[in-house]
């Protein structure tokens, strides 16, 4: 193999196993619970296969017209292929990510919150959060309670893309959650200690899509969790109305 062919070589499939074992025993030196690491390795497999597909649907669209026409449609219809392969690919490496979740069998089903899954959802709501306001204190337990309300209103696949979920949401609500936290959090004369002290925390973000899109499943989960109905009755006020 010469210097061209070696810089081109693609893994093969026991060096990728074999990254993913390092990774696996990695991830349980640290703690790591071994179903949860292979679910965390599984949703990131899934997803490099998805947006493969997402790309390549794009991009197959763009048969090169100079060509002549029964070559536009071998195109087409090769790029076709690929782009429903990719995708088949992509829903079974899911399926198998989140094989050990009922609710994968049963859409309707919302299986217990397991800590991973709540971390998850907080590495996608501090950024949101970040980028309306400064960081105020809340009790991390709190964080964790709030957090398993609000991904108990979701099902095993809503809860693996619900940081894309919470990404869409601040974005086509941005200048209305741009007020809310002005007026409400941080800097704000409103104190942290009352029915607006949500939101001062990272998981209003989380909360507040769940208001917008199950809210009846929220309260749901809410009043199972125990939480204090004044924290969710002063997000509601704080979100009211749109303009």
């Amino acid at each position: 193999m010469d210097a061209v062919d070696e810089g081109r070589q693609q893994l093969d499939a026991v060096s990728v196993r074999n990254a993913k074992q390092t990774l696996l025993q990695l991830l349980g030196r640290a703690g790591v619970y071994s179903g949860d690491a292979e679910e965390l390795i599984g949703l990131v497999e899934a997803g490099a296969l998805a947006l493969a597909h997402q790309e390549v649907r794009v991009t197959g669209r763009g048969a090169p017209t100079e060509k002549g026409e029964l070559y536009e449609a071998g195109w087409l219809d090769g790029a076709g292929v690929v782009t429903d392969e990719l995708g088949r690919l992509a829903e079974g490496a899911l399926r198998r990510a989140v094989a050990s979740d009922p609710s994968d069998a049963a859409p309707d089903a919302r299986p217990p919150v397991r800590r991973m899954q709540v971390e998850r959802a907080k590495a996608a709501v501090m950024p949101l959060y970040l980028s309306f306001t400064a960081v105020s204190d809340l009790d991390p337990e709190v964080s964790e309670q709030v957090l398993t309300a609000v991904l108990g209103t979701m099902n095993s696949r809503q809860r693996a893309g619900y940081a894309g979920r919470l990404a869409e949401f601040t974005s086509a609500d941005r200048a209305r959650l741009e007020r809310l936290y002005a007026e409400y959090g941080p800097g704000s004369s409103v104190a942290v200690h009352g029915r607006y002290s949500l939101v001062h925390s990272p998981t209003s973000v989380a909360v507040l899509e769940r208001l917008a899109t199950a809210s009846s499943a929220l309260r749901e989960e809410w009043d199972a969790a125990e939480l204090p109905p004044a924290w969710l009755d002063g997000l509601t006020t704080a979100w009211g109305s749109p303009d």
